[in-house]
């Protein structure tokens, strides 16, 4: 899939910096989408002095109401900073676009092909400009809430593509397609917004497509070689703790490694900024243990 490149046209950039790193935002027009795409890319302290180095790749899929720019908004990239002052990480690229509110997957209806769009045209075109180490291994996927879903959909249904998965708070919901529809009926906006992704009323066979749970147990086998961590705030006002255990309990019972952490505070910036440490130093040494393996 990587290997489909399609020629996109880079527009609007921007760059931020700072003593370490180097942010650059920009946009590509998508042909899969057909409309602008904005994104921004955090380069690693050196990566304009070492012109031969290649380094590993960490996507970021934002939450809902955020964009491309969260991890900088948040201060999300001087925590990373910090870490690489630390030592405690190396030198590695994150990568966000912006999502809006698609669940990072092709809406039911094919009008909004998100998910093709990651696939066939972003990953390639940001692997192709930017020195990235071309392995699954030194791939990983990360997200938060409506991104953690995202994360985990995308490395469960393609995980030869990446060595490494994490959620924050998930929004992982365990109703099934007609409690939803029954649910949803007097929702207002949240109906909307998941009519808009997941079809109105919901579309069960685009729904079990799309559902983590379903693509761990049908892929089980090839994501025991991934690296899976997720956590969740236990005091979730969305109740994404539910389905944060639930999937731990069947990551558990089909015998596949994975880390999880509940945590109290509640579904907020200053959780996930509270956490975020252990989620990169969980995808650092990811890549670490990969490149042994790979050499």
């Amino acid at each position: 899939m990587l290997k489909s490149f399609l020629t996109v046209a880079v527009v609007a950039f921007a760059s931020f910096s700072s003593g370490q790193g180097r942010i650059n935002c920009t946009a590509i027009n998508s042909r899969i989408l057909q409309r602008t795409v904005r994104y921004c890319v955090m380069l690693p302290p050196d990566y304009d002095k070492e012109k031969d180095k290649k380094h590993p790749v960490l996507y970021f899929l934002h939450g809902l109401g955020e964009n491309e720019q969260a991890l900088m908004r948040s201060g999300g990239w001087g925590l990373i900073e910090d870490l690489q002052r630390e030592h405690k990480v190396g030198d590695f690229l994150m990568v966000g676009a912006e999502g809006h509110g698609s669940f990072f997957i092709n809406s039911a209806d094919g009008q909004d092909r998100y998910s093709d769009f990651l696939l066939a045209e972003f990953l390639p075109y940001i692997e192709t400009q930017y020195r990235i180490i071309h392995n699954r291994k030194s791939r990983g996927v990360t997200g938060l809430s409506m991104g953690g879903f995202g994360a985990l959909r995308l490395a469960f249904a393609h995980p030869e593509l990446f060595g490494s998965v994490s959620a924050q708070s998930p929004a992982l919901i365990t109703e099934t397609p007609t409690q939803l529809n029954a649910d949803l009926r007097n929702a207002g906006p949240l109906a909307r917004l998941l009519a808009s992704v997941f079809g109105n009323p919901i579309d069960p066979s685009h729904w079990r497509r799309n559902n983590p749970f379903v693509l761990a147990r049908k892929n089980q086998i090839r994501i025991k070689a991934q690296a899976i961590y997720i956590n969740c705030d236990d005091q979730d006002e969305y109740a994404f703790a539910v389905g944060a255990n639930h999937m731990h309990k069947q990551l558990v019972s089909e015998g596949i490694s994975h880390e999880f952490h509940l945590y109290p505070v509640g579904h907020s910036a200053d959780y996930f900024l509270s956490h975020l440490r252990e989620t990169i130093q969980f995808h650092w040494n990811a890549f670490a243990t990969g490149e042994q393996k790979v050499k």
